[in-house]
């Protein structure tokens, strides 16, 4: 999908806007699209983009025949590109032409959706947060293992964080900020956020509860209960020099937002949070914010695992559905 949009020239008191989804006005980008493609009428675009010109004016400045002029003008006036008007003149009245744009920007908002389901995919590497304060036990590990020391969060702003395949901590936060590339032009159906997770023993431990709280542009969606830290076996994409002992998979989770309100792995749990109330359009990002609250009624941690440890080779994804 993608959308034209054009910085708007103000005529009179008029601020004119050419603003068009691709997907839903075809026809009018077709006629941009003829417009566009001679060069007599990008030479009309030029002469009159600084001030307004007559049709004799522009027919003796492109040296060009009065017929073949008007003819050019219909067609940039069909697409929308200029407007004229019959203004007084020294015999009768004389058709005035004027650009109605001063610029024409064309940008592929979502070359990624997908024809199928009208979505796109972003995927975060769990090492590109932009804030958090974590508590021990906490650590962050990549495939070379340990990143920095073990149960101190001085090691969460440690330059190689970037690499981090695994990251763990029992009590505060990691948020992340996506960019918000979500086009305005179309009907927003569903805003998701798609992790591994686990809770966070020492060693690992199956039977392991833990409140795991999601925010969304810092409103809270709601909290999922993980039943364990996993590690029986080892993860299907944990790395050998990771030991045996320790947390090795965990579980695909996923949270979501669509106008009825918020949902965790599909059940809804929140009626009061929606598409409409998180603020999409009021910042450049999307915030996502993985929270274990100190009141938290199972106080059990978080494993978050990237695309090298655990089951499923991805980060943190955000999916944006039309």
């Amino acid at each position: 999908m993608a959308a034209i949009q054009s910085i708007p020239k103000v005529i009179g008191e008029k601020n004119l806007e050419l603003n068009l989804a691709i997907s839903c006005h075809k026809e009018h980008i077709v006629a941009i699209g003829k417009a566009l493609s001679s060069p007599v009428r990008i030479d009309i675009l030029n002469l009159i983009k600084a001030k307004p010109l007559s049709l004799q004016e522009i027919s003796r400045l492109l040296r060009i025949p009065l017929s073949s002029t008007a003819m050019h003008i219909r067609c940039l006036e069909d697409a929308g590109l200029i407007i004229t008007e019959n203004q007084p003149g020294i015999r009768g009245s004389m058709r005035v032409c004027m650009c109605h744009i001063l610029s024409f920007h064309l940008e592929a908002y979502d070359t990624d959706i997908d024809s199928a389901d009208h979505s796109f995919l972003y995927d975060m590497p769990i090492g590109s947060y932009y804030n958090f304060d974590v508590s021990p036990t906490c650590g962050l590990a990549g495939t070379d293992g340990i990143i920095d020391c073990f149960d101190n969060p001085v090691s969460f702003y440690s330059a190689e964080r970037s690499s981090a395949q695994l990251i763990w901590f029992s009590r505060g936060f990691l948020e992340y900020r996506f960019p918000n590339k979500i086009n305005s032009l179309l009907a927003l159906q569903e805003l998701s956020f798609t992790l591994e997770l686990c809770s966070e023993a020492p060693g690992y431990s199956e039977d392991w509860p833990s409140d795991i709280t999601f925010f969304i542009n810092e409103q809270e969606i709601g909290t999922y209960t993980c039943p364990g830290d996993f590690g029986v076996r080892r993860g299907k994409l944990t790395p050998d020099i990771w030991p045996m002992g320790r947390t090795q998979y965990g579980q695909l989770t996923t949270i979501s937002l669509r106008p009825d309100g918020g949902y965790i792995n599909e059940m809804s749990v929140n009626p009061a949070v929606s598409l409409s109330t998180i603020g999409l359009t009021e910042h450049p990002y999307i915030s996502f914010k993985i929270c274990l609250k100190s009141d938290a009624a199972h106080p059990g941690g978080v494993n978050i695992f990237g695309e090298k440890y655990g089951d499923h080779p991805q980060g943190i994804c955000m999916r944006v559905v039309y």
